[in-house]
């Protein structure tokens, strides 16, 4: 009798086991980087919330996945999809030439345009005006204002810095004369300061098109990545998620006339 007891207990447990291993490996784990309010950033009480958190959950709930967001330095994300920490990117990340050749993209989901944030004292006034000997630029690391700067503004000294905060204390203090980043951290930045920043929003280069970024060769998972943009923008998806998060953004920037992040992208 007893034999048969621990039996059936060891019976039971065996399929608790493989049935909490079957779900885990289920789970959909995507990388981002929480620090990019309100697209990428953390809640009150540390959880992982914004535009790409609710993505990303919509894009579980469409595959039926349970979905695990797991917080990465920018320049550890590429490696986490590389090495199979994550199965999946998406952190207002720009498809770009030399990321194409370490990972693969989805179809763009938004896009975006580089501007500056200028110290308020600096004679500044456009992109040119930084590459001259005495400027200095502050970038964040691995960004697209960092490949921007570095390709040219020749002239200028480019000061990597880990995340978008230091490079606006560097503006702010002077000690920078100018941060290169996209249109919306711009904007809200030189909100927060405005006696010590000018918002510079004069095109310099072309769009900038944001990708879901998995492993090289994940096709099956990259079909459903596309598919699930296509659906998400079918159903205005992405204007829920502007009017929950942006709603203040996307009215500054239609009377500004800039572009959209989600705008125009499939009709």
């Amino acid at each position: 009798m007893k034999r048969s007891v621990w039996l059936l207990v060891i019976l039971v447990c065996a399929v608790l086991i493989a049935g909490c291993a079957q779900e885990e490996s289920n789970v959909l784990t995507v990388g981002m980087e929480l620090a990019y309010p309100p697209f990428e950033t953390k809640d009150q009480y540390g959880k992982p919330t914004g535009v790409s958190v609710d993505f990303a959950k919509a894009f579980g709930d469409y595959v039926g996945r349970p979905v695990k967001i797991e917080n990465i330095s920018w320049d550890g994300l590429i490696p986490a999809l590389q090495t199979g920490k994550v199965d999946m990117v998406i952190s207002s990340m720009t498809i770009t030439e030399e990321r194409l050749e370490k990972i693969d993209f989805s179809k763009p989901y938004a896009k975006a345009l580089l501007a500056l944030l200028v110290n308020s004292k600096s004679d500044v006034n456009r992109a040119e005006d930084l590459n001259r000997e005495g400027k200095m630029v502050a970038v964040k690391t691995g960004s697209t204002g960092q490949i921007y700067a570095e390709k040219n503004l020749t002239k200028a000294k480019v000061v990597p810095f880990p995340d978008e905060s230091a490079c606006v204390t560097e503006v702010v203090q002077g000690k920078a004369d100018a941060f290169i980043y996209d249109q919306l951290t711009v904007y809200r930045n030189n909100k927060k300061n405005p006696d010590t920043t000018k918002a510079v929003f004069i095109p310099f280069q072309d769009v900038e098109y944001w990708g879901v970024g998995v492993k090289k060769g994940n096709q099956e998972l990259l079909e459903q990545i596309n598919a699930f943009i296509d659906e998400f923008y079918a159903i205005n998806g992405f204007e829920a998620i502007t009017e929950k998060y942006l709603k203040e953004e996307k009215e500054a920037f239609d009377q500004n006339g800039f572009e959209w992040f989600f705008s125009d992208l499939y009709k």
